[in-house]
């Protein structure tokens, strides 16, 4: 199926399923929409198709397990764009800012690697129904596989783009079901426009009772929809940082999935480049952690230190 159509197809699902929600949960939403959240939920949209669009390209181009790997840098760009827009503190003196940019190039190391050296292969189950599959994608595998990880590096950008806008939006527009289903809304007007210019065969867009129609479904209930909600209320509560914080456990899930399922071979350089980017990954969060131990108020610490006391044994 082509990637547009899916795209245009998922962000369709993803503007019902949270319309549909919106309507039960959010009726009594009294913000009010101004123009500058109207420009925002355009971009919203847009950087939503571009991240989709780029990692299925990506992802065509190298593996499962790449496109997931190689998203793990999406948390260092979102925190150094988060220290450009000011959402997020850096004092070089201090150790915790120290960390957080030792982490960046950590990772962003890791990145380089997996996209330079791929190197022996580390585990493969030669499934029958895979071997014309990768005895193909050697023969192009140079070519492909520097496009692909382009295209996933442009996917990493949009995402960083993505959270911060989200943070961004929600202290403006605080219903984040219902500015989740604005943002697929124009997401379905753009995809849909793309896909029409670039696949205009009519039989792109049939549908049929196959895996297709389970793809779009699931990518438009689940994925358009649902995470897309969840990450809004992370972000409302915890900050754009800290939603990119699990994505090392996707890594990993789509790493077995994509060796059990579609048999997919793991080399050194994905897995050597995908320790590095969790580490980075994580010294970031452990500077942010800190970070927020340092700003706690002295006087805080004491009230709290009291209360334990104070507090009656049973």
């Amino acid at each position: 199926m082509s990637r547009y159509v899916l795209v245009a197809y998922g962000h369709a699902f993803g503007t019902l399923t949270t319309a549909l929600l919106a309507l039960l949960f959010e009726r009594k939403n009294e913000s009010k929409i101004s123009l500058p959240v109207c420009v925002n939920i355009f971009f919203l949209g847009l950087f939503g198709a571009l991240l989709r669009t780029t990692y299925y390209a990506g992802m065509e181009y190298t593996s499962s397990n790449f496109a997931s790997a190689m998203g793990n840098l999406a948390p260092a760009t979102t925190f150094l764009l988060a220290i450009l827009c000011r959402m997020e503190k850096l004092e070089i003196r201090k150790c915790s800012s120290q960390t957080k940019i030792g982490g960046t190039v950590v990772s962003f190391a890791g990145g380089t690697l997996m996209i330079l050296y791929k190197g022996i292969t580390v585990l493969s189950l030669h499934l029958p129904h895979t071997k014309k599959l990768r005895s193909q994608s050697n023969v192009f595998i140079d070519q492909d596989w520097i496009k692909g990880s382009f295209m996933l590096l442009i996917h990493c950008l949009s995402t960083a783009l993505f959270y911060i806008l989200q943070a961004k939006t929600l202290n403006k527009y605080p219903a984040p079901i219902s500015l989740t289903s604005l943002s697929c809304l124009v997401g379905t007007a753009i995809t849909t426009v793309v896909a029409a210019i670039i696949d205009h065969r009519a039989s792109s867009w049939r549908l049929s009772w196959n895996i297709a129609l389970v793809a779009i479904l699931y990518s438009g209930i689940m994925i358009f929809g649902i995470t897309v909600y969840i990450q809004m209320m992370v972000i409302r509560k915890k900050g754009p940082v800290f939603v990119t914080a699990f994505r090392p456990l996707a890594t990993m899930l789509v790493a077995v999935m994509g060796v059990l399922i579609l048999g997919e071979a793991l080399y050194l350089g994905s897995v050597v480049g995908a320790i590095l980017i969790i580490a980075g990954l994580y010294a970031i969060l452990w500077g942010k952690e800190e970070e927020k131990k340092n700003t706690l108020p002295k006087h805080a610490v004491v009230l709290v230190d009291n209360s334990i006391k104070e507090k009656p044994e049973k």
